[in-house]
This record gives C-alpha cells, sequence and structure tokens, in this order.
C-alpha cells in the first residue's frame, strides 16, 4: 500500500495575484482552502480511482501569511485509510518570486469518502482489504 500512498502525492503551483488577497494584503483563508480542498481531492481520487467526497476538513494551521507575487506549492498526500474513509494531508509552501526562501504557510487534514453514482456512501473495499 506504501507505493500507492507515494503514487498518490499531489501537486500544484500557483502564483498569488492581488484578486485572491484579503484586506490584510494577504492571501485569503477561503481561496487557500480551496486550493487545498481541490488537492486533497484529487490525491483521494488517485490513491483509491473512486469518486470521492469531502467529509471535512480538520488541524488547519496558518503558519505564515502569504503575500501577492509570491509563489506557492500545494502538496497533498494520504496519511491514513480506512474501510470507508481516507485522510489526505495538505501542505502550501510559500516562495517570494525571486527568491529562494520556502516556508511551510499553511497546512491542514481532508477526510474524504468513496461514494456510489447515487451519492450513498460505499467501502474502500479494494484498499481495507490491503490493510
Amino acid at each position: 500500500m506504501s507505493n500507492t500512498i507515494n503514487n498518490s502525492v499531489t501537486s500544484q503551483f500557483k502564483v498569488v495575484f492581488p484578486t485572491a488577497l484579503n484586506n490584510h494584503e494577504t492571501l485569503f483563508g477561503g481561496e487557500a482552502l480551496k486550493w487545498m480542498d481541490e488537492v486533497a481531492y484529487i490525491a483521494a481520487v488517485r490513491f483509491t480511482r473512486k469518486k470521492m467526497v469531502t467529509v471535512c476538513t480538520d488541524k488547519i494551521k496558518f503558519l505564515q501569511p502569504i503575500k501577492s507575487g509570491s509563489i506557492v506549492e500545494i502538496v497533498g498526500k494520504v496519511i491514513k485509510v480506512s474501510a470507508v474513509k481516507i485522510d489526505v494531508l495538505v501542505e502550501i509552501y510559500m516562495e517570494e518570486m525571486f527568491d529562494e526562501k520556502r516556508l511551510k504557510a499553511i497546512s491542514g487534514v481532508f477526510t474524504f469518502a468513496a461514494v456510489n453514482n447515487k451519492n450513498k456512501p460505499i467501502a474502500i473495499v479494494d484498499i481495507a482489504q490491503s490493510n
């Protein structure tokens, strides 16, 4: 299963533009959460190859403000699997546009459940059996 977990690692890069800022001129938390949920979803689907839905978020930590013009990398990795749920750790790393300094800015855990075509919960059977 560790090979599947490693294969589920998902990464996206973005530039933080002024339209994504809050009134403090830093990245709006809601925009960051949207990016994180998207990356977490992709990681969950790559791991299970099933239709997934977000169940909850947990332990979201805003560690560093992210300013306009920063480059961010959003990285998602499966960290826990049960018969019906999967947890994905998502971290946002920030880089200044013209500097190599890199800091972890935000982290959080996103929980997903597998669902059928009628959006009813289903077991992640093939994954759970390999535990």
